[in-house]
């Protein structure tokens, strides 16, 4: 999993909000720098992030941070954070948590993008999923498969828990 993710290369293979991300050599710090990119057929957004941490516990939990940011202003993103943790489970399998937030660029749209952008995250996650666990590539699901609800072996955003027990989404 950590290589399915991680790798800018595989990494885009089943995460729709990204059609590129390209790793920028290390900074002088060590920093990880990368640019993405989201096309789509009116316009395709550009933006740029670093990876801000990484760490290892010692029961094999390891959490990967992030910031990211666009001045294009069709963005319906501006700025934002956020962190995947993946905890090993006790039957071999891994239990990966997302958390992000960001800054809206659309105004009052915002209430319309940031849940779209929520299904967008856990569709991706699911399709994920499904690859990881033998299934079909991701490239076998691309997101006009949403249109065919027959589908019962297609990713679904509804089987990814999108928020704590408890809390909101």
């Amino acid at each position: 999993m950590w290589a399915a993710t991680q790798d800018p290369r595989q990494h885009v293979r089943w995460d729709v909000r990204f059609s590129e991300i390209v790793p920028e050599p290390p900074d002088a710090d060590g920093a990880e720098h990368f640019t993405y990119v989201r096309r789509s057929p009116v316009h395709d957004v550009h933006g740029t992030g670093v990876s801000i941490g990484e760490r290892q516990r010692d029961d094999g939990t390891r959490t990967s941070a992030l910031r990211f940011a666009t001045d294009d202003r069709l963005s319906p993103i501006r700025a934002g954070r956020g962190y995947w943790r993946y905890v090993p489970t006790g039957d071999g399998r891994t239990r990966f948590i997302t958390g992000y937030d960001y800054d809206g660029g659309w105004g009052p749209l915002d209430l319309v993008v940031r849940p779209l952008l929520g299904w967008a995250t856990a569709w991706s996650f699911d399709r994920l999923r499904i690859w990881l666990e033998g299934g079909a590539e991701p490239e076998a699901w691309p997101l006009t498969c949403v249109l065919q609800p027959w589908r019962r072996d297609r990713p679904r955003a509804s089987r990814t828990l999108r928020a704590p027990a408890g809390g909101d989404r």
